[in-house]
């Protein structure tokens, strides 16, 4: 029986030689995808060389050396973040938590204390290198902060007047510590949700206590209020009245001064003529007192017996209202003299 023989196949040529061009085509589109990324709106991105922080990319699309040369980590560093210090919003209900809530006073009282923490990334090296879990680093130390101005306070303080000052104090330590350690962590804002007692009696008797405080400042700040929109008006209607009385003062002067040179004129006058001027006074006081009536000046001397048609005078002149008086000048025109009178 005769053997059969096998050849093998030849292996084509250069086939080596296209397995590691091909090779090393993979491996360069592998560490070429590795150059481009993305940097979203809101983030940040480090870029670390072999380990160590080199630079911060911005949002956009970026370049980097292949891996593992440098690599990238992207952090939410443009956004505002919070915490809650004291509860929990779980499924749109707040849940708290006593552990972080509770807190001594300064004079032995216990208080719960509520509040949030507004955070951003401020140093993107001190963030990534100097604190190992930020979230739970910024709790633990915004709590230290809150005990640590609580517990020098007195509790009637720190639910009443006091509450501004504390959240502004603990926002002071809380900025401390993250410099101290140098964490990265720019503090925007920390404020206190709510400061009260613990639930039960003296929370109801502390309450009635704040609200009576508010109700007296209310109160307080109506007086002022109403203080001072009279004063002004008071001080404005007394120097109204004061300039009246002046100008009314002003007044009376002027005209004292004015029926004193009538006076000395007509004393003037008095001493040049005193028969004119007393019958001149004597006609205006009858005008004066009598403003209707008609005056009729006779000559009085003598004993005899004057006759005047008044009433014929009166119709005469009826058709002028405004005359004041009308003067009789001589006797014989209006009466018949007796005796040696008639010439």
């Amino acid at each position: 029986m005769e053997e059969q023989q096998f050849e093998m196949p030849k292996m084509p040529k250069n086939l080596g030689r296209k397995i590691a061009i091909g090779v090393i085509v993979l491996v360069v589109l592998a560490l070429g995808s590795t150059c481009f990324y993305t940097v979203q709106e809101q983030e940040k991105a480090a870029v670390l060389t072999f380990g160590k922080y080199t630079t911060t990319a911005e949002a956009g699309l970026q370049f980097k050396l292949p891996y593992p040369i440098q690599q990238v980590v992207k952090v939410p560093a443009n956004i505002t973040q919070r915490i809650e210090i004291g509860f929990r919003e779980e499924n749109g209900q707040t849940v708290a938590v006593e552990d972080e809530a509770l807190m001594i006073t300064g004079d032995e009282n216990i208080v719960s204390a509520d509040a949030v923490v507004e955070w951003r990334v401020g140093n993107m090296e001190d963030y990534l290198y100097n604190i190992e879990d930020p979230e739970v680093f910024l709790r633990n130390s915004t709590s230290a902060a809150i005990r640590s101005v609580i517990g020098s306070q007195p509790l009637d303080y720190v639910i009443t007047d006091g509450k501004t000052v504390v959240q502004s104090q603990a926002k002071e330590k809380l900025d401390e510590l993250n410099e101290k350690y140098n964490t990265g962590i720019f503090i925007q804002d920390l404020k206190f949700q709510d400061i009260e007692p613990p639930v039960g009696e003296v929370q109801e008797a502390f309450r009635d206590v704040t609200n009576a405080r508010e109700e007296k400042n209310t109160k307080i700040n109506n007086a002022r209020r109403y203080e001072n929109d009279r004063i002004p008006k008071a001080r404005g209607e007394a120097q109204a009245l004061l300039e009246q009385a002046e100008a009314e003062k002003e007044s009376r002067i002027l005209n004292a001064r004015g029926d004193v040179a009538n006076f000395n004129a007509l004393y003037d006058a008095y001493v040049n003529s005193p028969q004119v001027t007393e019958s001149r006074l004597i006609i205006e006081t009858l005008e004066t007192i009598l403003p209707n009536a008609r005056i009729f000046v006779t000559d009085g001397s003598g004993d005899t017996v004057k006759y005047l048609p008044l009433n014929e005078l009166m119709n005469t002149r009826s058709g002028t209202s405004n005359t004041s008086s009308t003067s009789s000048t001589s006797s014989g025109s209006t009466a018949q003299p007796k005796g040696s009178d008639a010439q």
